[in-house]
């Protein structure tokens, strides 16, 4: 299932879609959805390594127009941003994280907290919005085109290496996922 997974992903990385289907995922991730656009945007940096920073400023935007509709979910329709927040199990924090906005500010953005959750976040909070704008295209932007460069420069013996090691990837990833989880919810 793993390889028809990873056949799959690969396939519609190199259709004429990728870019529909990238920014779809991005945009979506911004707002509600758990899958972050990383897992597209690498299979679609390495089928096509000449596009990779293409694809990192796509990435960047659609996520940032995803996330600023959340930013206005939380600050136009609180009820709705409380709902939402319900539902990724982060509905009871809304006072931590007003507390946390108070002494750090926009730092939030840059923290290892799913971007939907900030983006609600930070407009329930009353975040300024340029300021939840500036530090989202910095932080976001730094993270997909450092990806897509390094897929771009290093992209073949990566792919290789997955391909060949497909069982210990995934399982260092899940592992990593799992960790990352846990480190949330003991630290938050």
């Amino acid at each position: 299932m793993l390889r028809k997974t990873y056949d799959w992903v690969m396939g519609l990385a190199a259709s004429r879609h990728s870019g529909l289907a990238l920014g779809a995922l991005a945009f979506a991730e911004g707002l509600f959805f758990p899958i972050p656009p990383d897992v597209l945007l690498m299979p679609v940096a390495l089928a096509n390594r000449d596009r990779a920073l293409r694809y990192a400023a796509l990435t960047t935007v659609c996520s940032i127009v995803g996330g600023s509709c959340g930013y206005a979910v939380g600050f136009f329709l609180q009820p709705v941003g409380h709902w939402l927040l319900s539902l990724t199990g982060h509905g009871d924090m809304l006072a931590i994280f007003q507390h946390w906005y108070q002494q750090w500010g926009a730092v939030m953005i840059a923290l290892p907290i799913p971007y939907k959750i900030t983006a609600i976040a930070s407009g329930l909070a009353r975040l300024d919005y340029p300021v939840f704008i500036g530090v989202s295209v910095l932080v976001r932007g730094l993270r997909f085109t450092l990806e897509a460069a390094l897929l771009k420069r290093y992209g073949a013996p990566i792919q290789a290496f997955v391909e060949k090691r497909m069982a210990w990837v995934a399982s260092a990833a899940a592992l990593v996922v799992v960790l990352a989880v846990i480190a949330l919810k003991v630290f938050m």
